[in-house]
């Protein structure tokens, strides 16, 4: 008895140690992607313009077309990409990215904007690339929703980041992204070797989450055809909430007086921060749960919930009244919550529940192009037919719309996933692998884990 306690706390301690280094170095290397790609928007680049547009809106539509056309081709490349071509397309991608920051700041303006072409479609499918370490293992769930947090606290960092070196160390909004890019692209690269050290799938984590494979053209139409319902409603609705995202975090400065406000310039990080530590706690929880379908459904509430209070504080926006870092912290925390659902645990169980033959990038690069295009077509009609829009009337007329619009099709989506679920299983009982926080049973222990044989059907 001794022998095996002992033997179950030292694969625990291992389990624990793999948790840190695997989703830690996930996380930092997301939010390196962040600076490399998001400084820029710390600037407003007051009082210039790019052929009668916006100067601002011009940076966020040219980067956002290089993004989603990465996402595009991100839909085979990542769907394909074998494990040992993981460090060089990380590499490549931020050396690109990079220089294309460096060419922002160094040529003449306004034509320098295109620079950020390249930025965008280097970094597009760089989520799936470095999700692709982390997916299909027994762990799986923790190990997303450290990376994710990385998307809701980034956002902020590289924000405040941005505007402590131009108030700070006195760089212009042209130069900036390419001095926060320089240290990270060094970074990056390192973490992108540490990631390959990381041990493959075991036979167990195959057994449990389903075995993640490459999925061919073929593979990817039957796939998508096997769950067009379920796919189109998601996809649909996550466009939306991708250009909600975009707005809030490409304009916030426009949205917000931050002078008028009071903020410092790390107040961002600090209200994502919190934001942060809210989602992953209930992330956290959702890893606990032991089976898929109830893991799926429970998210699919989570972003209803969400979707429904950003309908809630747009249509009584001047009703509650409410300060400035309260409305900040609500607005990140709904968006997040809807958000990063899809991005970290919502397609690593879908795939376990229906046994899919593929991988989860296929799934988040399919949904994140689908999300950019939107974006674009949003910041160009905006241009076209109201260039001197009211930023926060505008993000509160779309949010008002998203919410009410997302909230009806994950609704739809929640009864699509139940109804296929027990259509393809019936009433017959089914021996389903799961884990969850508690004492060690009989099986192979890990991270407090336990393996487990429930019947949830």
């Amino acid at each position: 008895m001794k022998i095996t306690e002992r033997y179950f706390s030292k694969q625990k301690r291992a389990d624990v140690l793999f948790v840190l280094w695997a989703g830690g170095a996930a996380l930092l290397s997301y939010s390196l992607v962040y600076a490399l790609r998001k400084p820029f928007t710390a600037a407003t680049f007051d009082g210039l313009d790019f052929s009668g547009m916006d100067y601002k809106t011009a940076t966020s539509i040219i980067q956002i077309a290089g993004y989603f056309l990465s996402k595009l081709i991100g839909i085979k490349v990542i769907s394909e990409l074998k494990p040992q071509n993981r460090l060089k397309l990380i590499v490549a991608s931020a050396a690109v990215a990079e220089l294309s920051l460096v060419l922002f700041g160094s040529l003449p303006r306004p034509f320098n904007v295109f620079a950020l072409f390249f930025n965008g479609l280097s970094l597009g499918y760089m989520w799936g690339v470095i999700f692709s370490f982390l997916e299909g293992r027994r762990v799986t769930d923790l190990l997303a929703s450290i990376m994710g947090v990385s998307i809701a606290v980034s956002s902020g960092v590289a924000r405040s980041l941005g505007l402590f070196v131009m108030d700070t160390l006195h760089i212009s909004g042209f130069w900036m992204p390419a001095c926060i890019g320089a240290f990270a692209f060094p970074l990056l690269s390192l973490l992108g070797w540490l990631m390959t050290r990381m041990p493959q799938p075991s036979e167990e984590d195959k057994a449990l989450r389903t075995e993640r494979v490459t999925m061919d053209g073929h593979t990817r139409l039957k796939v998508f055809r096997s769950f067009m319902p379920l796919l189109v409603l998601l996809f649909t609705a996550n466009l939306f909430v991708t250009v909600l995202r975009d707005i809030k975090e490409d304009f916030l400065v426009k949205i917000v007086d931050v002078d008028a406000a009071g903020l410092s310039a790390w107040a961002f990080a600090q209200i994502d921060g919190v934001v942060t530590v809210i989602i992953l706690g209930l992330f956290g929880f959702a890893a606990m749960v032991r089976s898929h379908i109830r893991v799926l459904l429970m998210l699919l509430c989570m972003v209803i919930v969400g979707s429904l209070a950003l309908s809630f504080m747009a249509f009584n926006y001047t009703a509650l009244h409410l300060p400035v870092v309260m409305w900040l912290f609500l607005q990140s925390l709904a968006v997040y919550i809807v958000f990063l659902s899809f991005q970290t645990l919502f397609f690593e169980r879908f795939i376990a529940c229906f046994r899919v033959k593929g991988n989860v990038g296929f799934f988040i690069v399919t949904l994140d192009f689908v999300g950019y295009v939107g974006t674009v077509l949003v910041l160009v009609m905006k241009e076209w037919f109201t260039p001197d829009v009211v930023w926060l009337d505008f993000y509160n007329n779309l949010s008002a719309f998203v919410g009410i619009f997302c909230a009806l099709a994950f609704f739809g989506s929640a009864v699509y996933i139940l109804w296929r679920y027990r259509k393809e299983n019936g009433r017959h009982t089914d021996n389903v692998h799961v884990f969850r926080w508690g004492k060690v049973t009989e099986g192979q222990p890990s991270l407090g884990l336990a393996p487990d044989v429930v019947t949830d059907r």
